[in-house]
């Protein structure tokens, strides 16, 4: 055995644990050595690639781990989930199914990567070659995801870039003649500006309508900047990180603390956190906890793996995953309590402006007709030492009925009870609240930044999750790898100009929903059966113990074989319940009515639907059969060489340890890759299978020349 190999580029490590026994049988190489051959006593001196790249310290990783996790998603989805289904009920739900099915899954990505030390397509393929579809289909998707995601980025540049006006331009509807345009009258000026100023939005997904130059424009500057990031890969992507990943905490905390200090922010939090527990017997609520749990820590995509693929073996995986599951949990609690408090008061002011409205109306009903003066209410809306709004409300709960006019009961419940999320939220509701702001330019333009810099820290993740597994596995790839950034780069444009037709709004809407959710669900069932069931749970904490020199608590072998593979299997069902028996449908916007509506996809819009499903998981089969039929062809082949060798015949032998000429030959092949006779390695295991006896046979096939 050849000493260990020691340089200050190169760090030694040793496989404890060798790989699944696998089809690959002869594709041995320096590099497939490295991490396949088995035995301790065989493989000391293995030495870990030098070319691979590394993290400069643990805070940068640590901050693009956080960068990736912590997206859009945590500050326009999980306020609504927490505000539709139980506000405080949910939090709970969400904490319990984030402790027993979120952190499991992120720790056993988190180790999956750091131990094998490739991307994700690397990763699967060391556990099983046959198992190598997994990671294509996490690049697929982190694919779909990367193309409609730069397009929201888009989106925030260019209200980023329209934040430097006083006054905002979606303050005010426009007019034309003295006459204020009728869609805006009819919708709100951040509603009209949203869909008409910035999408131009046609009425359905049939209708495309040509490109927005501007939206177009916004998505190639969006492009640029992601391929400038990720220009040297983690070296480069890295250092943006600094800024990316902690500027948005900046800004969630200036929006928290000016927020509590407005009218009706009090109001706003108190309706998120008043618990509704009779929820939790909904399957609906769980089926959404569960998601945003999977959405909300990037499992399936591949980018977790990349990421703790570039760190030492020796680094603490484990504290990694429950300090980042943490982070991102209370990151999605302050932003919730931002955007309540903020939509707190922005209902509060929707409700005093319905005050004022109705009180006017009285007037008017009181100066023209004879009305008993009894009925008309005593508020003085100017008087702060009073709440107009709760005595207007119980005027017109004993009166109201009473008065003519068609008045409405300001309710603040009713408007925070029209729940928005995604684009709506950012770009309508928090917008509008923005406006009533004090400086309102300012905090516009931090709140767009805040925006654009959570879209890039995911978007990084999402690309790294592309380019390090293709990479890893392709010697041309690695070799360019600036040019398949910059390719990666200007083919998602391309392809991403679908969205910046009038109706793109309605294809990312479809992608966001559909793209992404099946398949990645589907790939994450995959990982958790692989690792708990194929390679084995008790043999991947070895893994683990050998690397980290502790063993992770036993729990964690009966949360992945059961508890996650269980919740993941009934979140699929559930998922493809509810597309079986609820036709797709998607929110449209209606220039007459100045409203949106609910419209179920067109045939050849679910025909697209499927193929993108079908084409996200379509590399799980494939990769399975290739390795099969891969596996079949080389047996054949190896059989027939061998036989070759021998003359044309094989020698009868009725026991493995028999001296023929094909056992020796096996032997001189085990000796010459340094692989010990009784080691359980697949080279030992298979070519020991290719002898054609069969272990307690009696009679043997009589031998034949191939």
């Amino acid at each position: 055995m050849s000493p260990s190999v020691e340089t200050p580029h190169t760090l030694e490590y040793r496989m404890e644990k060798p790989p699944l026994p696998n089809d690959d049988y002869m594709s041995v190489t320096p590099e497939t050595q490295l991490d396949s051959l088995a035995g301790e006593d065989s493989q000391e001196g293995i030495v870990e690639p030098p070319a691979r790249d590394g993290w400069d310290s643990k805070l940068e990783y640590f901050l693009a781990q956080v960068g990736f996790s912590v997206g859009l998603g945590n500050v326009w989805r999980f306020p609504y989930l927490c505000h539709q289904n139980g506000g405080g009920a949910f939090l709970l739900l969400y904490v319990l199914l984030m402790i027993l099915v979120g952190i499991p899954l992120f720790f056993l990505e988190l180790a999956a990567g750091q131990s094998i030390r490739q991307g994700s397509i690397g990763v699967w393929k060391h556990i099983s070659p046959k198992l190598a579809g997994i990671g294509y289909s996490s690049c697929v998707v982190c694919f779909f995801v990367a193309l409609y995601y730069n397009v929201i980025i888009g989106w925030s540049l260019f209200y980023l870039g329209n934040s430097f006006q006083y006054p905002l331009p979606w303050k005010e509807c426009p007019k034309h003649d003295n006459i204020t345009v009728k869609e805006c009258a009819a919708s709100g000026p951040t509603t009209y500006f949203w869909f008409r100023k910035a999408l131009n939005i046609t009425d359905s997904i049939e209708q495309t309508g040509e490109f927005n130059p501007v939206i177009t424009c916004c998505l190639l500057a969006a492009w640029t900047i992601v391929c400038l990031g990720m220009f040297k890969g983690i070296k480069s992507s890295a250092k943006v990180m600094y800024f990316s990943s902690v500027f948005p905490y900046v800004v969630l905390l200036c929006f928290l603390i000016r927020g509590l200090m407005l009218n009706g922010a009090a109001e706003g939090i108190k309706y998120m956190f008043y618990p509704k527990l009779e929820i939790w017997g909904e399957v609906q609520v769980w089926r959404q906890a569960a998601t945003q749990v999977f959405f909300a820590l990037g499992l399936g995509f591949g980018s977790v793996i990349a990421y703790s693929s570039y760190n030492p073996r020796s680094n603490n995986c484990h504290r990694d995953a429950l300090t980042v599951s943490t982070i991102n949990f209370l990151t999605s609690v302050l932003a919730t309590l931002v955007v309540f408090a903020v939509l707190g008061f922005r209902a509060r002011e929707v409700a005093m402006r319905c005050v004022t409205h109705n009180l006017e109306k009285l007037s008017e009903q009181f100066s023209v007709g004879p009305l008993d003066r009894d009925l008309l209410p005593v508020i003085n809306i100017s008087d702060s030492s009073s709440d107009p709004l709760e005595a207007y409300r119980g005027w017109f709960k004993v009166h109201g009925a009473n008065v003519p006019g068609n008045l409405t009961d300001c309710s603040l419940e009713n408007e925070m009870n029209k729940g928005v999320e995604g684009t709506g939220l950012a770009f309508i509701a928090f917008t509008e609240a923005m406006t009533l702001f004090p400086g309102s330019p300012f905090w516009s333009a931090l709140f767009f930044l805040m925006l654009l810099n959570l879209g890039l820290s995911t978007m990084f993740g999402t690309m790294e999750g592309i380019l390090t597994p293709l990479t890893d596995n392709f010697k041309v790839l690695k070799r360019h790898k600036t040019i398949l950034t910059v390719c990666s780069c200007i083919i998602g444009f391309l392809i991403g100009m679908l969205f910046t037709q009038r109706c793109g709004n309605y294809f990312v809407m479809m992608f966001d929903d559909y793209s992404a959710t099946l398949p990645l669900i589907i790939v994450v069932v995959f990982e958790c059966f692989s690792v708990s069931w194929v390679y084995g749970a008790d043999r991947f904490l070895d893994d683990i113990e050998k690397m980290l020199h502790w063993r992770p608590p036993v729990v964690y072998k009966y949360l992945w074989k059961y508890v996650c593979l269980l919740a993941m299997l009934g979140l699929l069902g559930a998922s493809l319940l509810k597309m079986c028996f609820k036709r797709p449908t998607y929110t449209a916007w209606n220039r007459e009515k100045a409203s949106e509506e609910t419209l179920d996809y067109p045939d050849w819009a679910l025909g697209v639907l499927a193929v993108l499903i079908i084409f996200a998981t379509l590399p799980v089969p494939l990769g399975y059969i290739h390795s099969t039929l891969r596996n079949r062809a080389r047996r054949n082949s190896i059989g027939s060489g061998l036989g070759t060798d021998m003359g044309g015949v094989y020698t009868k032998c009725s026991t493995v340890e028999c001296d023929t000429p094909v056992a020796a030959l096996l032997d001189e092949h085990l000796e010459r890759n340094r692989i010990p006779k009784d080691s359980p390695s697949p080279l030992a295991e298979e070519n020991l299978q290719l002898l054609p006896q069969r272990e307690g046979a009696e009679d043997v096939e009589d031998s034949t020349s191939v």
